[in-house]
């Protein structure tokens, strides 16, 4: 029952956990299997490993989180999901989370950031669905104007309600939480490598000063402006390659399954892990030293290799979401404030990672909102 489970977080808390796995590695091979949180589990690791588990179909494997993620985040969001459930849902966020909604929200993020700031760093509880329903039925509210007025207002040809109040919730419960884990993770890193790299600060500085002094005061930031972020979201890539928020993740073998020679058995975890393949020295060179210039050209980035945001019909649809909101913070961040660390900066995984000490800075304001 216990297996590897009390082993794996361990060296998950002393942040050695791919230190951990590389040992078994070594030991047996790039195919392995455990017993990890009372179920049997095979590890596999690679290229071909993800995209193994990012592209396999719903006859093969299927998503699979453990106990304690499924009573948070309810059994019908999309890590739970697969087939034609999946596509249904996926599809149902994605119409919420691409470019033509998103623009819309630059701006809305923009005054979100500078408030939350000046607020906090510058010195109801109800039935949503119901209400969200009767604002659309009354056609007050725009399909577009939030997550749960999209999915309300997605219909069939005969007119029906395509994605269930259930799903509805279990997925705004799922995009809140991995929205502000995933996220408030790579800012956090972000600040902590910018506290440690001037050369990183003084290049990413430059680029957000341009910016501002191209927009008259006041006026939000735009799409257009995110499109020229582009050494910052190169950072945050490079950031996202070394720290990735998700360490891995499980799929269900739904019946027996051979893969690099060997049988994984029906009913059988699968254990994929993305730092395995993102401080690989053969396909990143170099791995343990922050360099964004990886990211210059990512077609140069093998496939199923840079997996932070997953990959293939699996990756992140939130992963555009992301980049707005990090680009935004940042460039209120870098271009009104200064900082330094006071504590070291060790960090351990509980699952995502966090500093250790957490992340006390100190701040000076270089202008005022």
């Amino acid at each position: 029952m216990i297996g590897q489970s009390l082993g794996l977080l361990r060296a998950m808390r002393a942040n050695t956990a791919e230190n951990w796995l590389e040992q078994r590695i070594k030991k047996y091979g790039p195919i392995s299997k455990l017993s990890l949180f009372g179920k049997p589990t095979i590890f596999i690791y690679g290229p071909a490993a993800n995209k193994f588990v990012f592209t396999s179909d719903s006859t093969t494997l299927s998503n699979q989180q453990t106990q304690s993620s499924r009573t948070i985040l309810g059994d019908r969001n999309i890590l739970e999901l697969s087939g034609e459930d999946h596509k249904r849902v996926r599809g149902a966020l994605v119409s919420f989370l691409k470019p033509e909604s998103l623009k819309q929200y630059v701006g809305k993020m923009d005054e979100d950031v500078k408030k939350h700031l000046e607020m906090h760093w510058q010195g109801k509880q109800q039935d949503l669905i119901h209400e969200k329903r009767m604002e659309l039925e009354q056609k007050g509210a725009s399909p577009r104007q939030d997550l749960i007025s999209c999915m309300l207002s997605i219909r069939n040809e005969n007119n029906e309600q395509v994605i269930s109040d259930k799903e509805i919730v279990h997925n705004v419960i799922l995009v809140m939480v991995a929205g502000y884990d995933t996220s408030s993770v790579l800012i956090t890193f972000i600040m902590r490598l910018l506290a440690n790299e001037p050369a990183v600060y003084a290049a990413m500085l430059q680029e957000h000063e341009e910016i501002a002094k191209s927009k008259p005061s006041g006026e939000f930031l735009t799409w257009e402006d995110l499109a020229k972020m582009k050494y910052t979201w190169r950072v945050a890539m490079e950031t996202l390659r070394i720290h990735p928020p998700v360490f891995g993740g499980f799929r269900k073998a739904l019946k027996d399954i051979e893969y690099g020679g060997y049988l994984i058995p029906k009913g059988w975890q699968v254990f994929w892990v993305s730092p395995m393949t993102h401080m690989d020295s053969s396909i990143f060179p170099e791995p343990s030293k922050f360099d964004p210039s990886r990211f210059e050209n990512q077609a140069l980035v093998p496939p199923y290799s840079f997996i932070a945001f997953g990959a293939g019909p699996r990756i992140c649809p939130g992963n555009e979401f992301a980049r707005i909101e990090t680009l935004v913070t940042i460039h209120y961040l870098i271009t009104y404030f200064a900082w330094k660390l006071c504590a070291d900066d060790s960090f351990s995984r509980d699952p995502t990672p966090v500093p250790t000490q957490g992340l006390p800075i100190q701040l000076v304001l270089k202008k005022t909102f």
